[in-house]
């Protein structure tokens, strides 16, 4: 295995865990206003992802991180070529940041709905924008000869790469639901059990609608490599539905984030050697030959990431288990 294809891996894998962490972690953001009706249960809400959606987010810096120091020309023509989306993500991210220390920082109702609706917005429109991205992504956009993007803001919105958004926003909302589903009490509970078989439902109309389109209109599924893990995502979808109609709430959990697991995995396997497809031209794609950093850069990374990488996760992973439990509320005060 060559070190293009190695980091080639590894950004795949960040992105990977981003989507299945921060999945759903938008999913909950999304559901916050519809979950809760009271104050004192819109932050049993935003608790129950209160301690790991920060390091969730780095997951996102990381990636973002790995492919500007392996393979800088992609980095530089997708953050250019989606300049306008991605402000609009960050403006999105930041205004989400700010609600979840901002919101108890005054008794007022009116203070606190408005910080309530910026984490729902702050979910949903990174959510969609994402699903644009990666729709774009198997579909391919205008990259010149010279590596640059050439069709501005209007042409990275169709039809395709909308459909993309709406499936990620589906299936994040029905992961935000079956997290909810493990991590709260009572009259919550009771209302996250009433919509996540139909979030499922509609993430699978949406999704199956998606997987068809993209078996015609691109060639992320044409190899085995791609259609593998799309027939084992389709699968984890399939029994999270039953799992969720079962009431086996942890392995619903569970199966829904294979779904998205697979999902990205199918993306990035169905585009290698490839990292960016044109549209104009095949001779222009971006690939882990031309547009990778040099073999010195890639040999000093595999390094520091064979260090600190294991660390993180580890990390990560004891926050996880040290906030395992249910979020509950006893009287004003939370408990987990």
């Amino acid at each position: 295995m060559t070190l293009n294809t190695l980091w080639f891996i590894l950004v795949a894998v960040l992105f990977t865990g981003f989507f299945f962490l921060e999945g759903f972690d938008y999913g909950v953001g999304m559901l916050l206003p519809f979950m809760a009706r009271n104050d004192n249960e819109r932050r049993v809400v935003i608790n129950t992802i209160g301690p790991v959606w920060d390091g969730n987010e780095v997951w996102m810096i990381t990636a973002g991180g790995a492919l500007f120091a392996s393979f800088p020309n992609v980095y530089a023509t997708l953050f250019s070529g989606f300049y306008l989306a991605l402000i609009l993500m960050l403006v999105a991210l930041i205004l989400r940041g700010v609600a979840f220390e901002f919101r108890n920082k005054r008794e007022s109702k009116v203070w606190r709905s408005l910080w309530d609706w910026a984490i729902f917005s702050g979910s949903l429109v990174p959510a969609l924008l994402w699903g644009v991205t990666v729709g774009n992504l198997m579909r391919g956009f205008a990259i010149g000869q010279d590596m640059n993007y050439y069709g501005g803001l209007l042409p990275l919105l169709n039809p395709f790469a909308l459909l993309g958004g709406l499936v990620f926003v589906s299936l994040f909302l029905m992961h935000g639901a079956n997290f909810l589903n493990r991590k709260t009490t009572g009259v919550i509970l009771e209302r996250v059990q009433g919509m996540v078989f139909p979030a499922w439902i509609v993430a699978t109309v949406l999704t199956l609608a998606l997987v068809v389109w993209t078996f015609f209109a691109t060639d992320i599924l044409s190899g085995l490599r791609g259609l593998l893990p799309a027939v084992l995502a389709a699968v984890s979808l399939l029994i999270t539905g039953w799992l969720i109609r079962a009431n086996r709430t942890g392995w619903a959990f569970i199966t829904g984030s294979l779904t998205i697991v697979f999902a990205t995995v199918m993306v990035f396997a169905g585009l290698y050697p490839r990292i960016l497809i044109s549209s104009l031209d095949p001779a222009f794609n971006l690939t882990i030959t031309n547009a990778a950093s040099s073999p010195y850069t890639l040999k000093v990374m595999s390094i520091v990431a064979a260090v600190f990488v294991p660390i993180v996760l580890l990390y990560q992973i004891w926050t996880y288990w040290i906030f395992r439990k249910r979020v509950e509320t006893t009287s004003d005060k939370l408990v987990y």
